[in-house]
């Protein structure tokens, strides 16, 4: 198995953190072949990918509230990024569903793409933003709310709480408000609240992030053919049927047992623990 099936794999079978990852980095190299100025060592995005804080712009862009959040400034800025983002999501994921995931990771961004536009407007400001940052904050948030006194091993450090690395983050954010990048920290700390806000929503019964879920099923059924079913005749059979006994015990091939052991290998220990022959077998047999 080369290369390329490793990654297909994983993006197949690593989930919505993963697979958010992939888009991410996708995003990035396609805006390093169409934005990237080699005169001027830079992205060079347009408004009608990053978010802009021009009522003019975003009025009549509102697809870009959301896909500003999956394109990034430079290399670093995507690097720590996503470092971040494996980090809260496998926290995240310990305690709601992937559904649960993807929906608080739209409509955080969404949210703070609306948060910042509408303070650059009150403080007669002008400025685009980019990055998934926002929406990592709600998540991060979100995991630390529901659950701030879980134990995490940090290299250096050892066991910490969670609610200590998630609060010296927003504590960084703070510092730095007014030396530079004021736009990229409104929306990081407007993402922060979303995440706290969609905890306590949650709490008492609320789940926002069934809007996403329902729009997604909506336009997926929208382009989903029914399938139609052909005439068939239909021959009465005034015969009484004859009683059989049937065996309730369903019994499994060996390869979907063999496939069933691996993927119980995986939820224990991850994709990187299987041996070459496994990773080489369960392509072969995802195909």
């Amino acid at each position: 198995m080369n290369i390329l099936d490793d990654l297909k794999m994983q993006y197949r079978l690593g989930g919505i953190a993963m697979r958010m990852i992939y888009w991410n980095v996708a995003c990035f190299l396609i805006s390093l072949i169409f934005f990237w100025q080699y005169s001027g060592g830079g992205f060079d995005y347009p408004n009608w990918l990053a978010l802009s804080a021009d009522p003019q712009v975003f009025l009549f862009k509102p697809w870009t509230f959301l896909t500003y959040a999956f394109f990034h400034f430079d290399f670093w800025h995507l690097l720590f990024n996503m470092l971040v983002l494996n980090f809260a999501s496998n926290l995240f994921l310990t305690f709601f569903t992937q559904k649960q995931y993807l929906g608080l990771y739209i409509l955080s961004a969404i949210f703070s793409g609306v948060i910042f536009a509408l303070s650059f407007y009150i403080l007669g400001n002008t400025a685009s933003i980019v990055g998934a940052s926002a929406a990592i904050m709600a998540i991060l948030v979100a995991a630390t709310t529901y659950s701030p006194l879980m134990n995490v091993r940090l290299f250096l450090f050892g066991n910490v709480k969670l609610w200590h690395i998630t609060a010296v983050i927003l504590i960084l954010d703070l510092m730095q408000f007014r030396l530079g990048n004021m736009g990229g920290h409104i929306s990081h700390l407007a993402g922060a609240f979303f995440g706290f806000a969609y905890i306590k929503l949650l709490q008492n019964g609320t789940d926002l992030s069934v809007i996403v879920s329902k729009t997604l099923d909506f336009f997926a059924n929208l382009f989903r053919k029914s399938p139609t079913t052909p005439f068939t005749k239909v021959h009465k059979n005034y015969k009484k049927p004859t009683e059989r006994t049937t065996s309730k015990i369903v019994t499994k091939d060996k390869t979907q047992q063999q496939i069933d052991e691996i993927l119980d290998k995986i939820s224990q220990s991850g994709y990187d623990c299987l041996t070459k022959e496994e990773k080489e077998f369960l392509f072969k047999a995802g195909k």
